[in-house]
């Protein structure tokens, strides 16, 4: 029985052109379908938007609340709501909007206050609702502050750089943050799209072998090296033959977080479109007249022809 090939976890089934596997954002390039109810996962999809949309969507679900409460109080009647004082300068559904915002809050200023039962049950909903929603999205702002994740600055692009007497493939990256990151390892892999031998095209994955798969400390800047020697894949390749293959180059970095004292790890990749040949990288930090060693984050990516 013929050993079963190396595939990582994206198949190998090829059925035509595809975008990238991994993306920039270290997103696997996958969309679920049939997915019912609850099964994408609410919790885990508010966790992980970005910040912007995050705030973005706080505060639209915030508004259409009040906006909706503000609506029913509307139409009980102007008999619902009283006021401290005569006249504060408000339309029905202002001075309803600003009870809401009150209620919803727990605020309760007492400047305006139901009147009757109906109104009452309302009002009632409103802050129980209110105080449930605050609960969940104190939670998911505490699950988005507390959670580990490695946040590192890749070089845009790969180069084919000189190393020794041949050549080698290599990608830059440095830490974003001032926090320590120690134990840092990484794995590199090559993916192919090729005929086999039936003739049907298969996406290949070969790993890649490092001159250096692990660094002590990441404090500056690491320049992860593939040796392109006789047992490379990339051995007699040029930037055309990557682009037939349509190659793309993935990336997994793993490192221990000294903050959170946890693993975190992260994803990138190169695609064939993205290699420099013939180029080495730029320095990117330089030391101080007082001593220091100065890492420039924006020069990780800086690349010097060849």
């Amino acid at each position: 029985m013929a050993a079963p090939s190396f595939d990582p976890g994206f198949t190998q089934q090829y059925t035509g052109p595809l975008l990238r596997a991994i993306n920039k954002d270290g997103s696997f390039n996958v969309r679920r379908r049939g997915l019912t109810g609850f099964a994408g996962g609410v919790y885990m999809h508010l966790v992980n938007l970005s910040w912007p949309r995050f705030w973005g969507l706080v505060f639209l679900g915030y508004l259409l609340v009040n906006v909706l409460f503000a609506a029913l109080y509307t139409m009980l009647g102007s008999a619902a709501l009283r006021t401290a004082e005569r006249d504060m300068g408000l339309t029905l559904f202002g001075k309803a909007f600003f009870f809401s915002v009150h209620t919803l809050t727990t605020v309760g200023y007492g400047d305006i206050y139901p009147l009757g039962i109906t109104a009452n049950v309302v009002a009632a909903t409103e802050a129980l609702l209110g105080l449930m929603g605050f609960a969940i999205a104190t939670g998911l702002l505490f699950a988005r502050f507390s959670r580990p994740n490695a946040r590192l600055i890749f070089s845009d692009r790969m180069v084919v750089a000189p190393y020794g007497d041949g050549h080698s493939l290599q990608f830059r990256l440095a830490n974003r943050r001032a926090n320590v990151l120690t134990d840092v390892a990484a794995d590199m892999m090559l993916m192919t799209v090729e005929r086999d031998p039936t003739g049907q095209f298969r996406r290949n994955f070969t790993e890649l072998k490092l001159e250096r798969k692990k660094i002590f400390f990441l404090a500056l800047t690491w320049t992860v090296v593939h040796p392109i020697d006789e047992s490379s894949p990339l051995a007699g390749k040029a930037a055309a033959d990557l682009e037939r293959l349509q190659a793309e180059v993935l990336i997994l970095i793993r490192g221990y977080d000294d903050s959170f004292t946890q693993v975190v790890n992260t994803r990138y990749s190169y695609r064939w479109e993205e290699i420099e040949w013939q180029a080495r990288f730029a320095p990117a930090f330089e030391v101080s007249p007082e001593g220091h060693l100065v890492l420039d984050l924006s020069r990780v990516g800086a690349i010097l022809r060849l």
